[in-house]
């Protein structure tokens, strides 16, 4: 194959991974977008490789020169067959519940391999006399130096942020914000001492400099992401997403391929974009967020605060409630996955919608711990995708609800968002559950939610607590209907 033809295989990809992003924004379309998104993928790496192939047998090269480069390519292909292998594993084995923590892996190895190409880029002009000769006569030196020094900052910072998001989903760390004295002042720090370097590289191209940044891009990293709150992680995963795609970016200058290019500026672009979406969810800003954020491990932050005793009820009561309602929403959260619950609650849906019942889906923007977690798990448990409706779109129909179903969900049907001004989520939109006529929450305990918050709710007089696991007391509430 030309290397004309490679382009334009490049151009045909570029196109799909466009049309996958495009996919993915409806869920009726979100099947075709993942196909899209495969097959342009596919074609990228097959032209890739033709591409190093040509640059192997078309270019000239000695014997020597042509065996180093075919040892090359038996790297690249084994390089391939075992990642394939290792993604093909993970993806069988994974959880829906896993889903967060391994999106949050794979963003690390995005960030490492950004870094590693850029210390390649680098000691492949700078270690090559000739080489650094012709980018000083081109003028390009200082371009390039600084397309090295910003892809291994960025892949730096994506690298330990996303080990850090990967160990505070798995909980392996405390999702507790890390607290250090003059955090923000740190990171102020880093940022202009950085901003020196990149100045002093760009003059003189040193690998001291570029290691020393490396350090401090790494610890960054790390810390940005440490003292973010359990429950800003939904905008942490996606703000990681976008950070992965610009490395990505980054790497595709430092190796001169196109298609690289354009799909980091893909991936972080939609995942800034997605970030923003994020936060107005929780109307709070970006710079917010990764300045601090909200969030504890988990102990009850407004403990001090008498709401009453809370009433509990059975699998039988609730089945009563739902035979006697002519409209239930259900509004599920993290619980609903960590219980495995959605094949439970569709087939719930299922037999009352067949007695008549209107039955719908609340999902809240940030209910779970990865943008549209829900949605997802509801799609595989063959829930119709009409009445999966979003905040905004249903918050208004509560107070004509018979009967709400609150499946696991705890900060995003929180009212102290809305009465409490001191509260740590205080003016964060939340699903209005309370304002619906009955209230059932499903939960193993009276434990505040991942953000560490109590929740009123459930004190409320018409809210109960129908307490265990969750996929059990929704096959219970089956049983009894």
């Amino acid at each position: 194959m030309s290397t004309s033809l490679v382009y334009a295989a490049y151009i045909v990809a570029a196109i799909l991974f466009i049309l996958a992003l495009a996919g993915l924004s409806r869920h009726e379309s979100a099947k075709h977008g993942n196909l899209f998104g495969i097959a342009g993928m596919a074609i990228a790496l097959v032209a890739t490789i033709i591409l190093a192939i040509n640059g192997v047998y078309r270019s000239g090269l000695d014997e020597a020169a042509k065996k180093a480069g075919e040892w090359g390519l038996g790297l690249l292909v084994l390089a391939m067959v075992i990642g394939a292998a290792i993604g093909i594993w993970r993806a069988r084995v994974v959880e829906m519940t896993g889903m967060p923590e391994l999106i949050a892996m794979m963003h690390s190895f995005v960030g490492l391999a950004a870094v590693l190409v850029g210390y390649n880029s680098y000691l492949e002009v700078h270690g090559n006399p000739v080489y650094e000769d012709l980018m000083h006569r081109a003028g390009l030196t200082g371009i390039h130096n600084g397309e090295v020094f910003l892809g291994v900052f960025i892949g730096a910072v994506t690298f330990t942020g996303s080990i850090v998001a990967f160990l505070k989903l798995s909980a392996r760390m405390s999702s507790k914000p890390l607290m250090l004295p003059a955090r923000h002042w740190l990171n102020l720090l880093a940022v202009v001492v950085s901003f020196g370097l990149l100045i002093a590289f760009i003059l003189s191209p040193q690998l001291w400099i570029l290691a020393a940044m490396t350090a401090i891009a790494l610890a960054f990293g790390w810390h940005l992401v440490a003292s973010i709150g359990g429950g800003d992680m939904p905008v942490v995963v996606s703000m990681l997403n976008s950070y992965s795609g610009w490395a990505a970016a980054a790497s595709g200058f430092m190796l001169n391929n196109d298609l690289l290019i354009v799909t980091g500026a893909l991936v972080g672009s939609s995942g800034a974009y997605l970030s923003y979406i994020m936060c107005r969810a929780m109307n709070r800003s970006f710079v917010s967020v990764i300045a601090g954020g909200f969030g504890s491990d988990g102990a009850v932050t407004s403990g001090d605060t008498d709401y009453g005793e809370h009433r509990e009820i059975s699998a039988v009561e609730t089945a009563e409630l739902l035979t006697d309602a002519s409209s239930v929403i259900i509004t599920p959260g993290y619980g609903m996955a960590t219980a495995q619950a959605q094949h439970a609650v569709a087939d719930l849906t299922r037999k009352l919608r067949d007695k008549g019942v209107e039955v719908r889906f609340g999902i809240h923007p940030v209910a779970g711990r990865l943008p549209g977690h829900m949605n997802v798990l509801l799609a595989e448990a063959k829930v119709p995708y009409d009445i999966v409706l979003e905040m905004d779109e249903i918050n208004e129909d509560f107070p004509s609800t018979d009967v709400v179903l609150v499946i696991g969900a705890n900060d995003t049907v929180n009212p102290a968002a809305i009465d409490e001004p001191g509260s740590p989520i205080a003016g964060m939109p939340v699903l209005h559950v309370w304002e619906a006529k009955s209230v059932v929450v499903f939960k193993r305990s009276m434990n505040a939610g991942y953000a560490g918050v109590q929740n009123p709710l459930f004190f409320k007089e018409n809210s109960a607590m129908l307490f265990g696991d969750a996929r059990d007391r929704v096959e219970d509430i089956i049983k009894a209907l």
